[in-house]
């Protein structure tokens, strides 16, 4: 079982930043993906971005130019930048991960941190 601590969310202004943080309670070399979606009330989880294995990243069509995907091997730790916010990316944001098949090729959610822009 992977163990996900999120942090780093809270309350931005629009046009301001924050930065989420993933720690996982194991090497991020067990994992295929690790990524970063978020949920709105109401609606199905999206993906925001996606780092693979090997260091490719994703990201969705709306947080394109402003969003960065990055990860630190040594902490085990992903983490997404969040640049020029916008009150439309008010969310909860989830970072998952899917182990390799050499593990169980199971995906894992963390808890949720809400992020929320407003002036």
């Amino acid at each position: 079982q992977v163990q996900l601590v999120e942090s780093g969310g809270g309350l931005a202004q629009p046009g301001g930043s924050l930065r989420l943080s993933c720690a996982a309670s194991e090497s991020i070399f067990n994992f295929n993906t690790m990524n970063w979606y978020r949920q709105y009330v109401g609606k199905q989880r999206e993906l925001v971005a996606s780092i693979t294995r090997d260091g490719k990243t994703n990201y969705g069509d709306s947080v394109k130019g402003r969003f960065t995907i990055s990860r630190d091997n040594a902490k085990n730790t992903v983490y997404l930048q969040m640049n020029s916010l916008k009150p439309e990316d008010t969310a909860v944001y989830y970072c998952s991960v899917v182990r390799t098949a050499a593990m169980d090729g199971g995906r894992y959610w963390g808890q949720g941190t809400q992020v929320t822009v407003s002036s």
